[in-house]
């Protein structure tokens, strides 16, 4: 049996499709020792907008063809997951702001996920024009997906491996919800009266309502393969998107044996900017994922509203919980009872009855009743199919995300008053309301989203920068349930999840913006002008902070990162020079030693500053070069102010920038020094450039592993 694996190839690509097929059939014969077999193993060329191959090899074979010149990488195919109303207002992107609707309705959305439905209200193409002209894609039809219109004005499907069948439909429609979800964030038409069965009510739109979307679907039941990823970004470039939307992701690996980081390179070449959402591993440190830094990395954070589903006892006593319960109670009380007294006794299960663990209630002492059930595992499911009435889950923590519930549910914190209450009295009763919202102080980072630091490179902070990805009511898919679970019945157009998947979109609004009022290209463009989150490791979970569209549209500075840029960083990092010609398609004459070296530590404009000691007593020494360009006023002056720890000494020459004009550049640079880090693991500054219009923040970050 062969093993399936994806190989990447960069090389100049040819005019004809032939001659690149030919070449990867060449190759492919060479490493095999047969051509009708190669013909055979041979799963799929890419040649639109890079150069390479997939195929089934045995490891040899894999190593023999890692071995020619012309090959820069030959990595396994591996399967990826999904990191998955009111969020614009917040933002500050109320629907009278101010647009450019003419050049917005230009904006082409490449989205890569699990496909899209169509009849959504947020896909309305109504008062559309045709698509725009650049657009050279198309739409693929199938199963339950007949049309794209001027809204969704394209969609494909990649299944490449067809030794490894999927269940569903062979078509861009979306059976799982996420795709349709993320796509309405990014560019939805804007809907009155959303909402999910009557919570969240409001307005639901995307964070460019007039813009286009193009879907690639590549996730399906069993995850999203990378040669699947690799063929949506080869399509997209050449279908002339101008932003590509991901949130999907993996365990971090070499840039050049990561498909996203390849595909989002090659994007970058094209001047199209790709946003990634950085995972769903949090609280925990070095989770983040995507963090190649010409991928814009996006955490979640938590918006100003909550919602709270109360639990009333018997004894009138109110407890508040966090969950998405879409059912009205049609009694006024309902019996209560928990696992415990519920367990089923027969000593046939392995599980926890107080935690209400599957198998171990039994059906007639559940049959009718809200059950409190103890553990940080939700059990609703198990719940329905015993019959019961509802489920009140204690937990040891407060949960800051809503999930939806299967039956009436809350989640509540572990509290001694509820066992008093079961125990000492004759007939328990308990009711749970219907899920209402509330206002709470945000932003704060959402718990569950990826925090730093990266170590590919450890000198790029990742992720970059926050958006709303908590509790986000967006479009969904009518062939999926709300939870996804088969004992459900619900089915809407809308739906409330979680995740950085939701984050990334939102951040999409940001790049959509700098390519409407940007004269620069697509490249990294990040303006740090973001209100800061108050966190304990906030450098770590959120970059720069979170997002202010509004203040994004007139930044003052930006750091802007060009293609020779990321090539100098490639040769400091020592990456080879051979395979970074192949990367950039000068695989002749490129050579590391033939360009301007990159400065300092990091080797790359970013705008973030992040440094990693090698050792726990290392001391503090690090040099970073920036270059901003003026997007403000002709005539301005921007003096820098440090904000810095006990410990760590920041200087930055020259402290004072003088312009001239417009898209002038001036350089500047930032030396650290300090002692070794005592009591902790980081330490964190603040670089503010002012010139009394705006403040350009630049997070400094030194950090250190834990003893």
């Amino acid at each position: 049996m062969k093993e399936s694996r994806t190989l990447c190839i960069w090389e100049n690509c040819q005019d004809d499709g032939i001659s690149v097929v030919k070449d990867h059939h060449n190759l492919l014969s060479s490493a095999i020792g047969d051509e009708e077999l190669a013909r055979e193993l041979k799963i799929h060329s890419y040649g639109k907008s890079f150069n390479g191959f997939v195929a089934r090899l045995l490891p040899h074979e894999a190593t023999k063809l890692s071995e020619e010149e012309s090959v820069v990488s030959v990595f396994p195919n591996t399967q990826r997951e999904l990191h998955t109303t009111r969020t614009w207002d917040f933002l500050g992107m109320s629907q009278t702001v101010k647009r450019n609707i003419n050049s917005e309705s230009n904006i082409i959305v490449g989205v890569l996920d699990t496909g899209i439905w169509i009849d959504c209200p947020s896909f309305s193409d109504k008062g559309y024009g045709p698509a725009p002209a650049k657009w050279r894609g198309k739409c693929t039809t199938g199963a339950n997906f007949t049309h794209c219109n001027n809204k969704v004005i394209g969609a494909k499907y990649f299944n490449l491996d067809s030794s490894d069948p999927v269940t569903g439909n062979l078509s861009p429609v979306d059976e799982d919800g996420h795709g349709t979800h993320t796509s309405s964030t990014a560019a939805g038409s804007p809907v009155k009266g959303a909402s999910l069965y009557g919570i969240a009510k409001g307005t639901a739109r995307g964070g460019v309502p007039t813009a286009r979307i193009a879907m690639y679907k590549v996730c399906w039941d069993s995850g999203c393969n990378d040669m699947d990823l690799l063929a949506a970004f080869d399509d997209a470039i050449a279908d002339g998107v101008d932003v590509i939307s991901v949130s999907i992701g993996g365990p971090s690996m070499d840039f050049f044996d990561d498909p996203i980081a390849i595909g989002a390179f090659h994007a970058m070449k094209n001047g199209i900017l790709t946003s990634c959402s950085g995972g769903n591993d949090g609280p925990s440190t070095s989770t983040v994922q995507n963090v190649a830094p010409w991928i814009m990395t996006i955490a979640a954070t938590g918006i100003d509203r909550e919602f709270r589903t109360v639990a009333t006892l018997g004894n009138g006593k109110e407890f508040s919980g966090i969950a998405i319960n879409t059912f009205a109670p049609k009694k006024k009380m309902y019996p209560l009872t928990s696992g415990d007294l519920a367990a089923n006794n027969s000593g046939d299960s392995y599980g926890n009855a107080s935690a209400c663990d599957y198998g171990t209630l039994s059906s007639d002492k559940v049959k009718g009743r809200i059950v409190y059930c103890l553990g940080n595992s939700g059990q609703d499911d198990t719940i329905k199919e015993l019959g019961g009435a509802g489920t009140i889950m204690a937990l040891d923590e407060k949960t800051d995300t809503a999930y939806t519930t299967l039956v009436p549910g809350t989640f509540v914190l572990n509290n001694v008053e509820f066992d008093l209450y079961i125990n000492s009295t004759k007939n328990p009763l308990a009711v749970i309301q219907k899920t209402t919202t509330t206002k709470i102080p945000a932003p704060f980072i959402a718990s569950f989203s990826s925090r730093g630091p990266q170590h590919i490179n450890p000198n790029i902070l990742k992720p970059d920068i926050a958006a709303p990805g908590l509790n986000i009511l967006a479009a969904y898919s009518k062939l999926v349930t709300i939870t996804g679970e088969p004992g459900d019945n619900r089915y809407d157009v809308f739906n409330i999840i979680s995740g950085t998947s939701m984050a990334c979109p939102h951040a999409c609004r940001s790049c959509c913006l700098r390519q409407v009022l940007s004269t620069q290209n697509g490249h990294l463009l990040q303006s740090t002008t973001r209100i800061k989150i108050e966190d304990v490791d906030i450098e770590l979970a959120s970059g720069s902070g979170q997002i202010n569209p509004v203040r994004a549209v007139h930044p003052g500075l930006v750091y802007d990162i060009s293609m020779d840029s990321y090539i100098s960083f490639l040769c400091k990092a020592g990456y080879n020079g051979t395979s970074i010609g192949l990367l950039i398609g000068d695989k002749k004459n490129f050579n590391c030693n033939s360009i301007v070296p990159a400065q300092g530590i990091d080797g790359l404009n970013y705008p973030t500053m992040h440094t990693q000691l090698s050792t726990a007593n290392s001391s503090i020494s690090a040099i970073f070069y920036r270059t901003v360009t003026n997007v403000g006023y002709e005539h301005s002056a921007y003096k820098a102010k440090v904000t810095s720890p006990k410990g760590l000494s920041v200087e930055v020459i020259p402290d004072t920038l003088n312009f001239s004009g417009v898209h002038e550049k001036q350089s500047f640079k930032v030396v650290l020094k300090g002692d070794t880090i005592q009591g902790g693991t980081h330490l964190s500054a603040l670089l503010e450039w002012n010139d009394s219009n705006h403040t350009v923040r630049s997070p400094i970050l030194v950090f250190r592993s834990a003893e």
